[in-house]
């Protein structure tokens, strides 16, 4: 199968390997050797949620049951229908469908276990990222074409559930590359190393050697902002007749929105500080094989993307610049910093694969990089101004991150008939090295000097660093039948880590058939994450009008002086357990029930404030404004990565799809995804030296009830002749919060960081409508509308609002604030 971080790779050479291509002699073959010349992939449309389904499977949506999937098996050939573990598969028209820009917040709208933010701040406001089952964006391990992908540089620093996470951001991937999403909702460490912890994401992206699409998007928000346009475009092309090239592009524009309430201070709605960036985006992907022989196949992908976004910080008054009167004339009015992200990101991969003596094999390298630039716009240093009588209004190179990963796997497997033992075992095994590198930059000069430029100070040169580390492992996996109806898979890896240490993991998964139209799987396993490099030396500071919050390293000094100590893998015990039922001819019903015990988990802990963190600042170089003396304790924090608790995550997937055939009129294709979760604290990390927990009941709220308890999604899609409409609803559950009270005039101080106010985040509801009339063949139109009905967020009382701008609870990850979406799609496929 395919390579250790691959689900994707190895497992083809019996099907892409030997069948790939077409020779000039193909019209020769029997019909049946051509039918598998055909991609797996061309069977995924129309594939959500359907895995396992029992053989009787026959409607349009029991595709996805004939789908071979590459993802959670080792296992040549493998259909969805036959899996061992819960696994949905998405296609790229089911994509397409939600009108979405890209396929994270595509996968949001159609996959219930799946969440993303309500929104970000700061520099996490320019990286989208996701969860499963209501953990860590870092706990999801996310593959294309079945090799780890790289994460970004872009480090997550303010609070919230997705606090300290360096996703993978798939957003970056050009959506008109992909063919389909394999998501596998298990623990699988053993399988594929470090971060599968909650699930697996594998973007299979197309190597169709022939056609050519496209595709427009134009909207705008029910608010009348946030426009956007999306151009996709995509083809393939034969490489003699022993290969194939496909090469997909992407152009993505969107403009700023605005959600803050008026300003505290000055009663108008001049901060824009609660609303999405604004962001430009190019990427382009290109994936190509060539077969040198029958039975070897040269490989290669290559992605880049550029992005350019800009996000606004909180609005600072004409008052402020009442001692600095150059800069005073230049905004007379006051001023809104706005952070800016140029980001390079690229990856390329080669390898070979094939067949030998029974053996399928696979060899690879793949080397991905990200890197960030931060910047600011319409912002000053104060500091400098005092010094030297100006300072500039703009500082492009504020901080700079970068992330580079280097992946080298070596990958069999075969398929052994072992006398007196009357089913095949599928045996699998390889070895991985790894390298990982990551950078933190000294920002320019002009943001560093005294307390740096405002609202992001630069990194100061004892800040800067440049880490990296090897990893080095190996696996085996065995799959059987223990009876005809009764699978049986095993797999074991260790790895071994150059800052870390060692990591053992297992997992055994299992299957039984009792009839035609039920079965039963179930899987234990033990998983881990190693903290990210970013996590052990990330160091940055952010300032607001009459706060400061600092984010410091675990081994800096300014952290080691107050009990900090090195970081510690993550380390979980998974158990899942589900049914597969056909009660009904052609309806498909899966329930999986699941428990992750999560241990040693990283997020920021040991906060400190007032003296104690201007201290702990001023031991790793960093200066705080002049009049921050004045600000009270908690309005000046700083706090490191710390292994600061334990949880437990329970929660159920249902799925179920439904076709109705009205005779000549059309179909109706129903489907119903739902799923429930809830997150314990089972254990707290103290402090060694005060003997208190690292974590506040914020900061627990962040990591037990900022997801949603639950997700629902049901709907249909109605086909007649041309014309197609879907209409789905989404439930999305309750959320809780712990929220900081402010007091002062304009609510410019923060009251407490021990004492907090809870606030519920409401069930919302969320209505998904489009209208599709294809004119031809080649040309389709979509009207479109997401949120059609304008739902936003709970807003929060206003002694809970920083400034009084911050409506919405941006730390949670339930209704984006947004709101309705209407959209204008055209496609052309030739």
């Amino acid at each position: 199968m395919a390579a250790d971080e691959t689900g994707s790779a190895t497992v083809r050479p019996a099907v892409s390997v030997r069948h790939h291509r077409v020779p000039v002699s193909a019209k020769a073959r029997p019909a049946a050797t051509l039918a598998r010349v055909r991609p797996a992939s061309a069977t995924a449309v129309n594939a959500s949620s359907t895995a396992g389904l029992p053989p009787r499977s026959i409607d349009a949506a029991s595709d996805a049951g004939e789908t071979v999937i590459v993802t959670g098996t080792r296992e040549t050939g493998k259909k969805a229908r036959d899996s061992v573990a819960p696994i949905d598969i998405i296609s790229a028209k089911q994509l397409s469908q939600t009108g979405q820009p890209n396929v994270l917040q595509a996968l949001a709208q159609v996959l219930p276990s799946l969440t993303i933010p309500t929104g970000g701040f700061d520099t996490g406001a320019l990286t989208r990222s996701f969860s499963l089952r209501g953990l860590s964006p870092n706990e999801t391990l996310v593959l294309v074409d079945g090799k780890r992908r790289h994460t970004t540089a872009n480090l997550y620093a303010d609070g919230g559930p997705q606090q300290g996470s360096t996703p993978v951001d798939v957003s970056l991937i050009p959506m008109s590359a992909i063919d389909h999403v394999e998501i596998l909702r298990d623990g699988a460490s053993a399988q594929y190393g470090s971060d599968a912890v909650a699930g697996v994401v594998n973007i299979i992206l197309k190597k169709q050697d022939h056609g050519f699409s496209a595709q427009s998007i134009t909207g705008i928000n029910a608010a009348e902002d946030g426009f956007q346009q999306g151009v996709d475009l995509d083809g393939g092309a034969k490489l003699g007749d022993r290969g194939y090239v496909h090469v997909s592009g992407e152009f993505f524009h969107q403009d700023h929105t605005y959600r803050s309430a008026p300003d505290a201070r000055t009663g108008t709605k001049v901060n824009k500080v609660l609303g999405q960036p604004e962001e430009t985006r190019e990427s382009v992907a290109v994936k190509a094989g060539y077969h040198i022989t029958e039975d070897i196949e040269l490989y290669g992908l290559a992605t880049y993307a550029h992005r350019h976004a800009e996000s606004f910080q909180n609005y600072r008054l004409a008052s402020s610049l009442a001692n600095y009167p150059a800069y005073a004339a230049i905004y007379p009015d006051g001023y809104s910093p706005l952070e800016t992200l140029d980001e390079n990101d690229w990856e390329v991969t080669a390898g070979v694969r094939g067949i030998f003596r029974g053996w399928n094999w696979d060899l690879s390298s793949v080397y991905g990089r990200d890197y960030d630039q931060i910047g600011l716009k319409q912002s000053a240093n104060l500091a400098l101004s005092t010094a030297t009588g100006q300072t500039p209004t703009r500082f492009p190179n504020v901080q700079g991150f970068s992330n580079s990963q280097w992946s080298n796997t070596f990958d069999l497997s075969r398929a052994f008939h072992v006398s007196g033992w009357p089913h095949s075992i599928n045996v699998a095994g390889g070895a991985t090295y790894r390298y990982e590198s990551y950078s933190v930059g000294t920002g320019e000069p002009d943001s560093t000097y005294g307390s740096g430029s405002d609202a992001l100070a630069g990194i100061n040169a004892g800040n800067a660093s440049n880490s990296s580390r090897d990893v080095v492992g190996g696996y085996i996996d065995v799959a059987t039948h223990l009876m005809k109806n009764w699978q049986l898979d095993l797999a074991g890896r260790f790895e071994h880590y150059t800052d870390v240490g060692d990591t053992e993991t297992g997992k055994v998964s299992t299957r039984y058939d009792a009839f035609k139209w039920l079965a039963f799987r179930a899987t234990i396993s033990n998983g881990f994450h190693a903290p990210t490099l970013a996590q052990e030396h990330y160091s940055s500071l952010t300032l607001s009008p009459t706060a400061a919050r600092g984010l410091i390293a675990a081994n800096s000094p300014g952290a080691l002086a107050n009990g900090a100590s090195q970081l510690k893998p993550e380390r979980s015990t998974n158990a899942t357990g589900g049914v597969i039922i056909e009660p009904v001819k052609n309806l498909h019903i899966t329930a999986d029930v699941y428990q992750i015990n999560l241990r040693d988990q990283i997020l920021p802990g040991g906060n400190i404030t007032g003296d104690q963190a201007r201290s702990a600042l001023g031991l790793n170089g960093f200066t705080l404004p002049a009049g921050s003396e004045s600000w009270s304790a908690s309005s000046l924090s700083a706090n490191w990565f710390a292994n600061v608790a334990s949880t437990r995550t329970q929660g159920v997937d249902i799925t179920a799809t439904y076709p109705t055939q009205l005779g000549s009129i059309g179909i109706i294709n129903w489907d119903v995804a739902i799923n429930l979760n809830r997150t314990r604290l089972s254990h707290q990390t103290m402090n060694s030296q005060t003997g208190l927990p690292l974590l506040s009941a914020q900061s627990v709220a962040y990591i037990t009830t900022a997801y949603p308890r639950s997700k629902m999604i049901w709907g249909g899609r109605f086909t007649s002749g041309k014309w197609t409409v879907g209409v789905h609803e989404i439930r999305y559950g309750q959320t809780t919060s712990e929220l900081t009270y402010y007091g002062g005039t304009g609510n410019t101080s923060s009251l407490s960081s021990t004492i907090f106010r809870e606030f519920r985040n409401t069930p919302k509801f969320v209505t998904n409508l489009d209208i599709t009339y294809r004119v031809n063949r080649n040309w389709s139109f979509t009207l479109g509308a997401n949120n059609i009905f304008d739902a936003r967020p709970s807003r929060v009382p206003d002694g809970n609002r920083y400034l009084g701008a911050p409506e919405y609870y941006m730390s949670t990850s339930q209704l984006d604030m947004n709101g309705g979406f209407y959209y204008l799609r055209a496609n052309l496929t030739l």
